[in-house]
């Protein structure tokens, strides 16, 4: 499976979901790195490589999700952005920012939506 050498870095609030995140992208063989939301902020890991950001959307924090997007883009701008939650459509707000959109609850689609994000992205050489 191509998933081997990718990374995801998987953005929340919720430390929770962060390990179960995690522990589903795992057994498909991605790396993955995590970054918790604070009440003001989230360290992001960037001295690490990163193929892929998963990013929850509805966050208890003062930042917004776009607020986080703008940092992800920042920091790692090939990346691009899965945004997840329970919301059942892709809010306006972070659409600009997302290659795609998956539902809380659905990690079969979850697994299949990052595969295609990474298969439709760009090879660096």
């Amino acid at each position: 499976m191509h998933s081997r050498n990718n990374s995801v870095l998987i953005i929340d609030d919720d430390s929770l979901h962060l390990t179960i995140y995690t522990w589903i992208l795992a057994r498909e063989g991605y790396q993955c790195r995590t970054a918790l939301v604070g009440s003001t902020s989230v360290k992001l890991p960037v001295d690490e490589a990163i193929d892929v950001v998963l990013l929850d959307y509805r966050l208890n924090s003062s930042l917004k999700a776009v607020d986080v997007a703008e940092q992800v883009k920042n920091a790692f701008p090939s990346a691009p952005i899965v945004v997840l939650s329970e919301l059942p459509w892709m809010p306006h707000d972070i659409a600009t920012h997302a290659a795609a959109f998956v539902n809380k609850g659905e990690p079969k689609r979850l697994i299949e939506t990052i595969a295609g994000v990474l298969h439709r992205r760009p090879s660096v050489a």
